[in-house]
């Protein structure tokens, strides 16, 4: 089975940073996309961050220019650095990998269980 471990998150004041980080395990013969998503109370899960296999990086418009996403395909890691944090980023974030865990299959979505960011203001 396909695990995430993400590590990282925590209380920071506005204008501070965070940097998360996702190490899958298990077994994946390769991955289609690595991101980061993130939910805020009351409010539906969003796109924050995606890096694709070829190295594309897709960013939301509100996070663009302050997080940097990056991965580490040897140990199949995805980071998340946070820069300039805003109140408006305090939700849970959740990584995703989008990969095969066989030669033969088709594509799956894993998830990990979230860490919390909190900024304050």
């Amino acid at each position: 089975q396909v695990q995430l471990v993400e590590s990282g998150g925590g209380l920071v004041q506005a204008g501070g940073s965070l940097r998360l980080s996702c190490t899958v395990s298990g077994s994946l013969v390769s991955t289609v996309a690595m991101g980061w998503y993130r939910q805020a109370p009351g409010k539906q899960r969003e796109l924050v961050a995606t890096v694709n296999s070829g190295g594309g990086i897709n960013y939301a418009d509100s996070v663009r220019g302050r997080f940097t996403i990056s991965r580490d395909n040897a140990k199949v890691t995805v980071y998340l650095q946070m820069n300039s944090l805003k109140y408006e980023d305090t939700a849970v974030y959740y990584c995703n990998v989008r990969g095969y865990p066989r030669y033969d299959s088709n594509w799956s979505d894993y998830w990990g269980q979230g860490t919390q960011v909190t900024v304050s203001s």
